[in-house]
């Protein structure tokens, strides 16, 4: 979400006469898009302000500019805070308010420093300004394209429903139109996305509600698009109807993000989950049923306030059944103003720590055994971009697995067989298969 954010923050601001650079050195302004999710991706964000305000002076000193903005959920929670913690910056601006860069910054241009927090929010899916052609072939054969923002879950560790706010979908038209625009400049995988992106519930010009499958079914039918994918979802929203897309669609991809957080009944329900472990192992069933090769990821939170060695040991349990193919997973981290914070029963964090080794150990052999299971077989691999070595090409398998072979450039943005020949630490080796140079 945060990387479809910035493009739309980018291509806005192209109208303005900026341009994008890699280098921090070289910006006129810099714009720090921020995670509010963790403390520790909160805390890096007033780290890397220190830096850019050393920057600041020094660019004051030569008799230049730099201005400093900080975006996102960080803004969105700490607003005006913000401001006081770190002089250097100039700008605080919430995800909903974007389209008022171009007016803030022209405030800031005139020696104000303010936070967005003025502004009421208008609408989530305001339409922006549209790249050109150019610019969303440079960024490569697969895009994101949001479709749904916000979450009314309230899990109890969360703080999305108080940066983002409620579930609210994207209207079919539009995400439709976007589509086709960005496969018409050369976007050959798309992912859809959303806090709770299964929780889509998008309008039609008529006032019909469309569920997700059926964006699906319809973006299947889009000429030169060879592959779909969505993420993330929320156990309680997948119905049977997304379960049978992965089985009648053959562009929707064999890999769904579906996190769980904790094996326990007990954890899940402090956590305000709203579905029980033998809930998702029922989930994990039919969609394997539906498509047998489906691929699954999962999210895991340890030391959860008041999670025993019990609860713990279940969670290990729910992972050992399912085999997950990729997973992230995090100690618990105490947002300020969920319930989960007030809690008075928080766990050591030496034993968190301990979990989340032994977790990270179990997941991280399922992978590896994943992998491991790919050598020999020819997959289908969308190839994205040059490799690291002169003459490979890299891509990824249906299943997310990030391949890289030696081809010809020319092959970028195509889909094409490939024998898997050795599974690294973190990607696969393989070669095209024969007639397909």
């Amino acid at each position: 979400m945060n990387v479809y954010d910035a493009t739309r923050m980018t291509d806005l601001l192209a109208g303005q006469g900026y341009d994008e650079t890699a280098r921090e050195e070289d910006a006129d302004l810099v714009i720090l898009n921020t995670c509010h999710i963790r403390e520790k991706a909160a805390d890096k964000i007033y780290s890397e302000l220190g830096k850019l305000a050393v920057l600041k002076r020094a660019r004051g000193d030569e008799g230049r500019d730099l201005k400093i903005v900080v975006a996102g959920c960080v803004a969105q929670a700490e607003g005006g805070e913000v401001l006081r913690r770190q002089k250097a910056v100039d700008l605080v601006v919430g995800p909903q308010s974007y389209h008022h860069l171009p007016e803030l910054l022209s405030r800031v241009g005139r020696g104000e420093r303010l936070s967005d927090t003025e502004f009421e929010v208008e609408e989530k899916f305001r339409e922006l300004p549209q790249p050109s052609r150019a610019r969303i072939r440079a960024r490569g054969v697969s895009a994101f394209v949001t479709v749904q923002e916000g979450c009314d879950k309230f899990c109890s560790f969360c703080v999305v429903p108080y940066t983002r706010g409620a579930e609210t979908s994207r209207g079919v038209e539009e995400v439709l139109a976007e589509a086709r625009r960005l496969v018409d400049a050369g976007v050959r995988e798309i992912a859809l996305i959303g806090q709770n992106v299964n929780a889509y519930r998008g309008e039609d010009k008529g006032g019909k509600v469309w569920p997700l499958e059926r964006l699906f079914e319809v973006l299947s039918e889009v000429e030169g698009l060879d592959r779909l994918r969505y993420m993330t979802s929320h156990p309680v929203d997948t119905t049977q109807g997304l379960i049978d897309a992965h089985g009648s669609l053959p562009k929707l991809m064999p890999f769904m993000h579906l996190p769980v957080q904790s094996g326990s009944n007990r954890v899940l329900k402090a956590m305000n989950r709203r579905h029980k472990a033998e809930d998702y192992l029922d989930i994990v069933r039919r969609l394997r049923a539906a498509r047998p090769d489906i691929a699954l990821s999962s999210d895991f939170i340890v030391g959860f306030p008041g999670e025993t060695d019990a609860d713990f040991e279940e969670t290990l349990a729910l992972i050992r059944e399912v085999g997950f193919a990729s997973t992230f997973s995090f100690k618990y981290s105490a947002r300020p103003g969920t319930p989960g914070a007030e809690r008075e029963d928080q766990i050591d964090d030496g034993v968190m720590r301990e979990r989340l080794a032994a977790l990270q150990a179990l997941v991280e052999s399922q992978r590896q055994a994943f992998n491991a299971a790919t050598v020999g077989r020819t997959v289908d691999v969308l190839f994205e971009k040059a490799g690291r070595h002169n003459g490979q090409i890299a891509g990824k398998t249906p299943y997310m697995q990030a391949v890289h072979v030696n081809g010809p450039p020319e092959m970028i943005g195509r889909v094409a067989p490939v024998r898997i020949v050795e599974a690294g630490s973190n990607s696969l080796a393989g070669e095209i298969a024969e007639g397909e140079g």
